[in-house]
């Protein structure tokens, strides 16, 4: 199985239909202010407005208060929410619309309680563990930490590029990748040839 691409902290509609046209099969929105691809409303409905059929929009959120949450999505028709804070089930589910739920992956943290926790999910998005940073690092993490038996679809996250793509989808095998940091030629700033790359790189797999 070929898993599902998502290109992460896209901000112009632009390079959205052209990532989609390459193959992403989802494009992320940030709504983070502290990120450096944090996105307005008007730009995120832009964006989901050019995204051509099956290409899924995902909203990122980091412990938002739930009237901001809202209010977007009174804005964004976003197909799926993804939390990376320290969000509780409870809030995840509270707007009524599929949710993926991320997390940051170190030792002492059980991967198996979290799909049991968020068993609703649909989807744990692992990420590296940054003491203070909630995601977007660039950094990698021991993929050796994953559990096999994950009940729920995993999502890889972390440190994914062109050039580790392939590696990372044989070793893990997960359900779908989400690339943000590691397909830009700046901060924020998304590179078409390195998505172009990167998707080719997992298809190779």
């Amino acid at each position: 199985m070929i898993p599902r691409i998502k290109i992460c902290g896209l901000r112009d509609a632009p390079t959205a239909a052209a990532a989609s046209r390459l193959g992403a099969d989802a494009i992320g929105l940030v709504f983070y202010g502290p990120s450096p691809r944090n996105v307005d409303l008007d730009t995120a409905a832009a964006v989901c407005a050019s995204l051509p059929a099956f290409v899924s929009s995902v909203g990122l959120f980091v412990d938002a208060e739930p009237d901001f949450v809202r209010a977007v999505l009174a804005r964004v028709p976003l197909d799926l929410l993804q939390f990376h804070g320290d969000e509780s089930p409870e809030y995840c589910r509270s707007f009524g619309r599929p949710y993926l739920k991320a997390v940051r992956v170190k030792h002492d943290v059980n991967l198996l309680e979290y799909a049991a926790r968020f068993a609703d999910a649909r989807g744990l998005l692992v990420d590296a563990y940054v003491p203070g940073v909630p995601g977007g690092t660039g950094e990698a993490f021991d993929w050796s930490l994953l559990p096999a038996d994950l009940p729920l679809p995993l999502i890889l996250s972390g440190g994914l590029a062109p050039h580790n793509a392939k590696d990372a989808v044989r070793a893990v095998k997960p359900w779908a990748v989400d690339v943000s940091s590691g397909v830009e030629s700046g901060r924020g700033i998304k590179d078409l040839n390195k998505i172009a790359a990167f998707i080719q790189a997992v298809h190779a797999a």
